[in-house]
């Protein structure tokens, strides 16, 4: 800010006079005091960047002025130029010692005092953009801090969910950093065509639900007051404290809202398919345990029938060489009967092969389904 109000303090009227006379022509509002109390009475309601100051006064001298402007933090920052008619470097370094930023000496002239004036205006506005810098560094800093603390945030919550594998867990630790934030919120979870509802407080109102129905094929971002809605194809999260006052961390927080919201939903995704891979398996398994079963029922059967085959062959045999030499054929009949016999064994014999070949194919099926299950199970 450029040099506009300049306040001068001398007990004398005269020296006040050609103060005023320099300054007429300069674009300055210019105000007068008679004494140091005076001086220090009008601080507040005048306001001045530059005190001319008088350092020979009665009950109150110019250094005694200076020291208690520069004392008082409200003060402080008024430049202060000491008037004096001595000026050796003793005095100029008491001036300097009680925090005066210039001193003139005692008779002045017009020139000199509108140079240092000028001098002092250039250094309030130098001072004024370096302020103006620090504060926008700071701010920048501290948005720098505040972008890098969230961002940490974000980070271990995604993280932390990426062993989540159970929907309701999920939804709760959305919750949470969502707290973490400092924002309350209702989720909404669509999921095979139901809802399911959580919120930071417990419960969604029924207002609440009734805007989840009405904008969740409505569009991506929705912003009334202080509240945001986000919409994705199975998570909608409506926050109710968005951050007012601040429009570089309400766009901050809006935009990490969103990248959260959808973290979230890729996570309930991979949940999702988890799970269905996994009652995938189970069926897979009571598929292979019902098949299983049904193998070693019929080959049992199998292995039965054989058995009961052998039996009757064997006994069938016994009676034949008990009975044919008491029938009285002759050779050839006997060796005919004897052939149908051995045909027929033969072809039992043949029957059992079959079996063993049948079990065998079985077993390798029964072998390959058991691999196709650990496939399954190792996706």
């Amino acid at each position: 800010m450029a040099l506009q109000r300049v306040l001068a303090v001398d007990d004398e009227p005269f020296n006040l006079e050609i103060i005023e006379e320099i300054l007429e022509d300069l674009d300055f509002e210019l105000r007068t005091a008679a004494s140091g109390p005076e001086c220090l009475d009008m601080l507040e309601e005048f306001n001045p960047q530059v005190i001319l100051l008088d350092v020979s006064m009665p009950k109150m001298n110019g250094y005694e002025v200076c020291r208690a402007i520069k004392s008082n933090p409200d003060t402080s920052h008024i430049v202060v130029m000491f008037v004096s008619a001595r000026g050796s470097v003793e005095e100029r370094m008491e001036g300097y010692s009680v925090g005066a930023e210039d001193y003139i000496v005692k008779p002045f002239g017009q020139g000199e005092l509108t140079a240092k004036l000028l001098k002092l205006g250039h250094m309030l506005l130098e001072k004024d953009i370096l302020e103006q810098q620090v504060e926008d560094a700071t701010t920048t800093a501290f948005s720098a801090m505040a972008t890098s603390s969230e961002m940490g945030q974000i980070v271990n919550y995604i993280e932390n969910i990426a062993n989540i594998d159970d929907v309701t867990t999920l939804a709760k630790a959305l919750i949470n950093c969502m707290s973490n934030f400092g924002l309350s919120c209702n989720i909404e979870f669509r999921i095979n065509d139901e809802q399911f509802h959580h919120a930071t407080s417990g419960m969604c109102s029924p207002i609440v639900l009734e805007l989840f129905e009405i904008l969740k094929s409505k569009g991506r971002l929705h912003e009334f007051t202080s509240r945001i809605l986000v919409n994705f194809d199975y998570i909608s999260v409506l926050v109710l404290n968005m951050p007012e006052g601040d429009s570089e961390k309400h766009g901050r927080i809006r935009d990490h809202i969103c990248f959260i919201v959808s973290v979230t939903e890729q996570q309930l995704l991979a949940i999702l398919t988890r799970n269905e891979l996994c009652q995938q398996q189970q069926n897979l398994n009571g598929a292979i345990a019902m098949i299983s079963s049904k193998f070693k029922g019929l080959m049992l059967l199998l292995d039965n029938n054989r058995k009961q085959n052998e039996a009757v062959f064997k006994g069938l045999q016994e009676q034949f060489e008990q009975r044919i030499p008491t029938m009285g054929l002759d050779e050839d009949q006997e060796l005919f009967i004897y052939n149908k016999v051995d045909n027929a064994i033969q072809k039992s014999v043949a029957r059992e092969e079959a079996l063993i070949q049948v079990r065998a194919a079985f077993s390798e099926i029964e072998s390959d389904l058991t691999a196709l299950s650990n496939k399954v199970d190792e996706k």
